[in-house]
This record gives structure tokens, C-alpha cells and sequence, in this order.
């Protein structure tokens, strides 16, 4: 089994590694599950779409929904997660060498949105890569037993996680 986790600090900045990482993969013939977060600039004094672009050449799914520009809390639209879900699921009916998932966030810490899928990619002999951040690091760390590895979040530190023996 071989399972990884990395995290990030800056806004915007895991989901732009873990696409650079899929592309990069996807460009040397490995074959990429999940989904990578896309984020749209949405203008000045307003928060960013979020899309997640299924892999590796699936459909691009607007996981965000608006509720208002003063609005703080969390914007992510649980039915469109689980579109998401069920188009992975359907991808991972061919044959994949790594899975990717842009976060594990509070739907898959309560057991929800992506969970099921990253333990069938592990039991389909897959490596699984996964995005975290500090307030679910702990709860994937649980999820797998601890039997994730941290990886730096570099784009030459996944690549040569990825290239390591199982």
C-alpha cells in the first residue's frame, strides 16, 4: 500500500501543485485517477470559483456555490461533491496507476465525498496521493492508520515519491 498526504500554506497554492503534479504524470504516460482543483479568479472583493477538473481527461464540475459577496462561510456545494464522486467512480472502472484527490477535507472526514474511493484505489493496488490541510491533517492520519507518508509540497518531492518502489 502506498499512500501519501501533503499540505500547503498558501491560498491556492495545493491545488496548483497537485495539478502541475497530475499533468506532469499524465505527460510521462502514467495513469492518473481523481480529481485536481481549478480555481477562477472571480474580479476584486470576491472569492474564487472552484471547479475540480475529473482525471485525467474527464469533465470540469463547479464545486463552489455563491452565497453572497459578504458571505464567510463554507461555499462548497455537497451535491455537486458527490457528482464529482460518482464521475470518479465511474473513471475508476478502467485502469488507473495513481489516484489523486485535491483535498481531504470535512466530508471525507466525516466519512463522506471521496472516502470510499480512496480505499478502493488503495485495495486496486494503486498509489494514492492525497491534498490535506491543518484541520484535517489529523483525521486523515486516523483514516489511514498512519500509515500515510507526508511529502513536502514540491513538485520534485511528489515525483520522487511517486517514482519509489511500493
Amino acid at each position: 500500500m502506498k499512500i501519501a498526504y501533503t499540505m500547503t500554506r498558501g491560498r491556492g497554492e495545493l491545488d496548483r501543485l497537485l495539478a502541475d503534479f497530475a499533468e506532469t504524470l499524465g505527460a510521462r504516460g502514467v495513469r492518473t485517477c481523481g480529481i485536481v482543483q481549478i480555481n477562477t479568479d472571480c474580479g476584486s472583493g470576491h472569492r474564487c470559483d472552484m471547479d475540480v477538473q475529473v482525471l485525467p481527461d474527464g469533465p470540469r464540475i463547479r464545486i463552489s456555490q455563491y452565497l453572497g459577496k459578504e458571505s464567510k462561510g463554507c461555499r462548497l456545494d455537497p451535491a455537486s461533491l458527490e457528482t464529482s464522486v460518482a464521475e470518479v467512480g465511474r473513471r475508476m472502472e478502467e485502469d488507473f496507476d495513481i489516484f489523486i484527490l485535491n483535498k481531504f477535507g470535512k466530508q471525507e472526514s466525516e466519512g463522506r465525498g471521496f472516502r470510499h474511493l480512496i480505499g478502493d484505489a488503495l485495495a486496486r493496488g494503486a498509489s494514492v496521493l492525497v491534498g490535506t490541510n491543518p484541520l484535517n491533517a489529523e483525521k486523515f492520519e486516523d483514516f489511514t492508520d498512519g500509515a500515510a507518508t507526508s511529502i513536502a509540497p514540491d513538485l520534485d518531492a511528489l515525483l520522487r515519491w511517486y517514482e519509489s518502489p511500493k
